[in-house]
């Protein structure tokens, strides 16, 4: 095994770690909170911090992995979300609304100081001619975390149906510390420092093809995450009369398959800037075509859950081509720069999302989440449509 390999593997591992405890705590707090009779809207700003948070970690996250190494960044998420959980396992009297907020922010924090480092360390593993074997890794790191952001989602829902919601929190803090001892040993050190030192307006990419790759990619969230975060879960809650046990593993089983689909990606699609426009485009009529059968009574559970498999296969391709083009697209020397300010788009994008997926669901409906949520990826159409064809290492 390559050391290259072996570092792979590391991060890879951490990630996975990670995910884990992110998705089944996105569940846990969703699940239990509804249960004490959050609305939709307040479910909604429990996770504005984490996603608000997300936003500056990328771009301030991107300049510290250039400037101290990824290795740092990546095991100080590690120990920000074993905080954060360590805040959630209080009695349930001191869960109030601030303080779950406050827990949630710093798990963002964590989790994209987390993603970040994994993406970019990536870019320095792989050599630049090897394109092909970049898309592979990288989809292979995407999609695996995806599919066991899936199995968290299931795992948060069985916890808190056996052991509750401050038993669930702790006995994953306790998981993911001993994670975070192993990997201040395991993983390389400087890995991602970048040779010069990055100054502040380092931080905004110069590169429009980044620039229009990150438009696309918030675009390309929000328009998930404006259905998928809030409204479809509260829809199967409460209108389908789906109870937590099928909510949580529908749910955890539809990003399983996210996962796997991304992980084959490379295998049926091209490496170019046209693909991503081509995948968008076919991705704009799922919302729609969902939206229009609620509309005319065609049977909402078989509708909502025949095109939420369709939307995820779609999405997944989508996502897939995006992440392998931001780290094409990045430069090598301070890659974590590049990387950072696109996830920066991503978090943004996840933010826009779950803040209308609470308001335009508890306002609206859910047909109307469906038909912004189209509009949202065929915006994320024209940003990809503007990429350049070729990727040059410098961009």
């Amino acid at each position: 095994m390559t050391p290259a390999t072996r570092q792979y593997l590391i991060i890879t591992g951490n990630y996975w770690a990670f995910t884990l405890t992110d998705g089944a705590l996105r569940m846990l707090v969703v699940l239990h909170f509804h249960q004490l009779g959050y609305s939709p809207l307040e479910l909604a700003l429990l996770f504005v911090f984490y996603e608000f948070f997300g936003v500056l970690t990328n771009l301030a996250g991107g300049y510290l992995g250039a400037r101290f190494g990824l290795n740092r960044t990546m095991n100080l998420g590690l120990l920000l979300q074993i905080v954060a959980l360590g805040m959630l396992a209080v009695p349930a009297s001191l869960l109030t609304i601030p303080w779950v907020m406050a827990a949630q922010g710093l798990s963002g924090i964590a989790k994209d100081l987390n993603k970040m480092s994994a993406k970019s360390g990536i870019k320095l593993l792989v050599d630049e001619a090897q394109q092909g074997k970049l898309y592979k890794w990288v989809a292979l790191l995407t999609g695996s975390k995806n599919t066991l952001k899936g199995v968290g989602f299931f795992l948060g829902g069985a916890l808190l149906m056996t052991i509750g919601f401050a038993g669930a929190v702790a006995s994953m803090a306790a998981a993911l510390l001993l994670i975070w001892l192993s990997s201040l040993f395991l993983l390389g050190k400087d890995l991602g420092r970048s040779k010069a030192k990055p100054k502040f307006k380092d931080l905004f990419s110069k590169s429009p093809a980044i620039n229009l790759l990150s438009a696309a990619r918030l675009f390309l969230f929000g328009a998930r995450d404006v259905w998928f975060v809030i409204a479809l879960p509260v829809y199967l809650k409460t209108v389908l009369g789906w109870d937590f046990w099928q909510v949580g593993t529908f749910m955890a089983c539809w990003i399983i398959g996210y996962g796997f689909i991304q992980t084959i990606a490379p295998r049926f699609t091209g490496m170019g800037s046209q693909a991503a426009v081509r995948w968008a485009a076919m991705l704009s009529v799922v919302p729609a075509g969902i939206a229009l059968a609620l509309w005319l009574g065609i049977n909402a559970e078989l509708a909502l859950v025949g095109g939420l498999l369709l939307f995820g296969a779609v999405f997944a391709v989508n996502s897939s081509l995006h992440s392998y083009l931001i780290v094409s697209f990045a430069r090598a020397d301070g890659v974590s720069l590049d990387v950072g300010f696109y996830y920066m788009s991503n978090a943004a994008g996840r933010l826009l999302g779950t803040v209308l997926s609470g308001w335009i669901y508890q306002v609206y409906g859910l047909e109307a989440c469906l038909w912004v949520s189209t509009g949202m990826v065929v915006l994320a159409t024209v940003f990809a449509a503007g990429l350049p064809a070729r990727q040059p290492e410098t961009a």
